[in-house]
């Protein structure tokens, strides 16, 4: 899910946009969060990669991936809330109901089929991000 920096030229303001899929990303008209507008001209970005400061997401240990069972819904749950708890982000609503259902026990495609607005097709998720 990528986001892209772009300069309005209506206001002048440097914004980011949250696209669903890459495709969408390279075919949509993006529109100005703050003003509207859609004079927007895309500007090459800085790359950015959270490490964890302790062994969760580990990419030279995988070894949190041990207790990982990728058919157990309690267990992505569980996998899920630690990584969000490494980031620091608050995630949203959204996020901690999914995950509240992962961890009861929930199956994860009935959660999907309750949640069609999860998967939207609005093109620009109209996130307003400042980095």
């Amino acid at each position: 899910m990528p986001i892209y920096e772009y300069r309005c030229q209506d206001c002048q303001r440097r914004v980011s946009i949250f696209w669903r899929t890459f495709s969408e990303a390279e075919g949509g008209d993006p529109v100005c969060p703050r003003c509207g507008g859609t004079h927007l001209t895309r500007l090459v970005s800085r790359v950015r990669m959270i490490r964890a400061s302790g062994n969760l997401m580990d990419a030279d240990d995988p070894s949190f991936l041990d207790n990982f069972d990728e058919n157990d819904p309690r267990s992505m749950g569980r996998m899920m809330r630690q990584m969000a708890d490494e980031t620091g982000e608050d995630l949203g609503p959204e996020f901690e109901e999914v995950v509240g259902r992962l961890e009861s026990g929930e199956d994860p495609e009935a959660i999907e089929k309750s949640m069609p607005e999860l998967l939207g097709d609005e093109g620009v998720g109209g996130g307003d991000f400042d980095f």
